[in-house]
């Protein structure tokens, strides 16, 4: 039995489990929610653009505004979650999100379509790194790439089931009580994530403290272990946080692995039309296979990595895995196969580096600055999902392919490997 903690090991990682039980899997539902909310204008754009005459410059431009009002607000949004809890600040995101996507129904020129982007971003500004943060109150170091992998499966897991869900609605809908179908799958997708949100004031606890589904001795033992790891040489303010060069190079590294992100998700279903697929449902089919295979990728990286103690080699080499499938698609565009089979691959790469890269900064941040630490380096990151999008919209209409845009991309991921491997520190 071990004084320091009430509860014999194997008991206390018992204690994990069932927390991760508890909360890994409704956390999964909320990001794929607004995982599916923030991407879906990329099945919408098949019928959109025709329908209200956008180019694929302002599509790409509406796309990536989205990051904007994200970048504008996500540090005050963590900042404020820190201060006034968990439960208060997810469930105000998610219902407000919710709210602005089915607005998408509204969208007639292009600069309604780029405000509405532009307020889904600030709305959902600080649910990632919200819940990044909400997950280190639970758990130690040295378990959260597993536990961040289990929660970012959302992306793929959205991208599974988000594809063949947008493909069905945009396949059946059409014409349905006078609305396109684009327009039914901004409303369908968006009553969810309102629903969700009243869901979260019921349903999810602060702290292990005020989880009544814990023993006394059970808190006592998460409560005291996070304690004294907290008191282990980490940074404690926001100063302290912005002082931190790791912390700067940690937002560069992020910024390169969101540029891939940004173009599977926003571009998968343009991509895949562009390989010779037809047919909304039949391009939502496919566009799952690279998200499933990414789900699988990420899963077993975190695994592995939490096993190993290694982080550096583990995020680098996800991300080179990541440029060489993006460079393989816009070489292979013309040939469906081989195209697809890179696609996957690139997918394979730049999901499987999420849950190892959030373990590094969270490893030398706590308090104060792991709110304001991990907002900063998740907005600046994502300042890419406005940036990619966009490039590849803009050399799509100059040159008529996305090939160029996916080099540009394969070029930052290859930089995310470099930066990895020169500026973080190796060890367990």
């Amino acid at each position: 039995m071990s004084n320091n903690l009430n509860i014999a090991p194997d008991a206390l990682e018992a204690t994990y489990k069932k927390i991760a039980w508890r909360l890994i899997p409704f956390l999964v539902f909320l990001f794929v929610l607004a995982w599916i909310d923030r991407v879906n204008v990329g099945f919408a754009k098949l019928q959109m653009l025709q329908d209200l005459q956008f180019s694929e410059a302002v599509y790409g431009l509406g796309a990536g505004i989205f990051f904007i009002g994200y970048f504008l607000f996500e540090v005050p949004s963590n900042l404020l979650l820190e201060k006034i809890g968990a439960r208060k600040t997810l469930a105000r995101i998610t219902i407000l999100w919710g709210l602005t996507s089915m607005a998408m129904v509204y969208v007639k020129t292009p600069a309604t379509f780029y405000l509405i982007r532009f307020f889904l971003g600030v709305f959902e500004a600080g649910f990632f790194p919200g819940v990044v943060l909400y997950l280190t109150y639970w758990f130690p170091a040295a378990k959260r790439a597993r536990v961040n992998g289990l929660f970012m499966t959302s992306f793929a897991i959205a991208g599974v089931v988000g594809g063949p869900i947008a493909g069905f609605i945009m396949s059946r809908m059409d014409g349905v009580g006078h609305y396109a179908n684009w327009q039914w799958l901004f409303l369908l997708e968006g009553i969810p994530s309102v629903l969700a949100g009243i869901a979260v004031l019921l349903y999810l606890p602060e702290k292990p403290a005020n989880a009544k589904w814990l023993s006394l001795p059970e808190q006592q033992a998460v409560g005291k272990a996070l304690a004294a790891e907290n008191h282990d040489h980490k940074h404690a303010s926001l100063r302290d946080a912005c002082r931190n060069y790791r912390v700067w190079i940690c937002a560069a590294v992020y910024f390169c692995v969101v540029s891939g992100n940004a173009t599977i998700a926003f571009w998968s279903p343009s991509i895949i039309k562009e390989i010779g697929v037809a047919g909304n449902l039949q391009i939502g089919l496919i566009s799952a296979v690279p998200f499933l295979a990414g789900t699988i990728a990420m899963i077993w990286n975190g695994i592995h990595s939490d096993r190993s103690g290694e982080r550096r080699l583990h995020c680098a080499l996800a991300t080179l895995v990541a440029s060489i499938g993006l460079i393989l698609t816009g070489f292979f565009i013309g040939n469906a196969v081989l195209a697809l089979c890179a696609l996957t691959l690139a997918a394979i790469g730049i999901l499987a580096a999420f849950p190892v890269f959030w373990s590094i900064p969270a490893a030398f941040l706590t308090g104060t600055a792991a709110a304001g630490g991990i907002a900063l380096i998740n907005s600046i990151g994502n300042l890419a999902g406005f940036a990619a999008p966009y490039l590849i919209g803009s050399l799509k209409t100059t040159t008529g392919s996305v090939a160029s845009g996916l080099y540009f991309v394969a070029a930052l991921e290859f930089c995310a490997t470099i930066l990895v491997l020169l500026f973080i520190k190796k060890g367990r």
